[in-house]
């Protein structure tokens, strides 16, 4: 499982990594990083959490 992501449409808003710090953060210009290159089983809940929270829908968990 891993995470797709458009950072060039990230608007940098950082509510992702509000929510799952665990799995998403931002770079020095607010752009979305990713935490991990494949996403652990235990942290899906909480990906599909930060995705949904992205207010331009940058992401999303994928198998």
């Amino acid at each position: 499982m891993r995470i797709q992501t458009d950072t060039s449409r990230c608007e940098g808003h950082g509510l992702c990594a509000d929510v799952a710090p665990e799995v998403y953060d931002l770079d020095e210009d607010a752009v979305v990083v990713l935490r991990h290159d494949v996403l652990p089983e235990a942290l899906r809940a909480k990906a599909e959490a930060g995705a949904r929270a992205c207010p331009v829908a940058v992401l999303r968990v994928v198998e």
